[in-house]
């Protein structure tokens, strides 16, 4: 039960990380979209699909995760 603060305040420190760096590389590209956002429009409907987004997003989460991770099992 010790390491359950640990845990959160890792997660905390690496979500508020990550918000920087989205918020650093949505000021570099410009306009907050990636390349791999797909864009599909009718009539008054707009449907966006950020693929590109996801996936780094899903990489960088993995990464955190298992550093995170390894680091509460020493």
């Amino acid at each position: 039960m010790d390491d359950l603060p640990k845990l959160l305040i890792a997660f905390g420190i690496s979500i508020a990380l990550i918000g920087v760096l989205w918020l650093g590389a949505s000021r570099f590209f410009g306009g907050g979209q990636l390349p791999g956002t797909f864009v599909f429009q009718s009539g008054n409907m707009t449907c966006m699909v950020p693929l590109l987004g996801s996936i780094l997003l899903s990489i960088i989460l993995t990464i955190v995760l298992n550093v995170v991770l390894r680091a509460l099992n020493k």
